[in-house]
């Protein structure tokens, strides 16, 4: 596979599918602030936002952040994993829980950390919670954009040399044009990517 990508100095797309380890090991979230709310156990905070904002990106940051914790992804069909008794327990999709499940998880005590389309606030707050929202959409400049794409393309580096790069004009433009959905602009530059390992180099944002 690195056979296109050598002329790019990468072993593979940059922008492919990534495991969740490794979307994890290259998340860029700042989480020390949430890292330290969720000490106490009656915490709880929730990341909303529409797909690919970076929900799950922000839970698996933090994931990696705190022994012990447990992260659980709700699928949209079939049935829900079993949600384990551990705390911290980091919920991807929480919108999706059922009604004992909601029961469930609020009676145990000990903090949550939520990812989800809809404020779940009213809910948490009637079981005693003390919520912190985090508006994803809204929550990452050009700058960090730019970070964020760099070190995936970094982390695809086949050798010492250059790369590609995500430079803070293409950046501005990327967000001017998909706003905050980080996984179109990973889709959008997949198939830059594959262009330019095919030998098309007429593609601007990324030099």
């Amino acid at each position: 596979m690195a056979a296109p990508f050598a002329r790019l100095n990468l072993v593979r797309n940059p922008f492919g599918e990534l495991t969740s380890a490794e979307r994890s090991e290259l998340a860029v979230a700042d989480v020390q602030p949430w890292v330290e709310v969720l000490q106490e156990p009656t915490a709880a905070i929730q990341f909303v936002g529409p797909c690919g904002h970076g929900k799950t990106t922000h839970l698996l940051a933090l994931a990696r952040r705190l022994p012990g914790a447990r992260y659980v992804y709700l699928p949209p069909e079939g049935r829900h994993p079993r949600l384990p008794p551990q705390r911290p327990l980091l919920i991807d999709e929480a919108q999706r829980l059922g009604h004992w499940q909601r029961r469930r998880v609020l009676a145990q005590r000990g903090p949550l950390a939520l990812g989800t389309h809809a404020d779940l606030s009213p809910l948490l707050e009637r079981a005693g919670r003390q919520v912190v929202t985090v508006h994803v959409a809204t929550n990452r400049s050009a700058e960090l954009l730019a970070q964020i794409l760099n070190r995936r393309i970094e982390a695809s580096r086949l050798e010492a040399g250059p790369v590609p790069r995500i430079d803070l004009p293409h950046a501005i433009e990327l967000r001017r044009q998909f706003g905050g959905d980080i996984r179109r602009i990973e889709h959008y530059l997949y198939w830059q990517f594959q262009h330019r390992a095919m030998g098309d180099m007429s593609w601007q944002p990324v030099r």
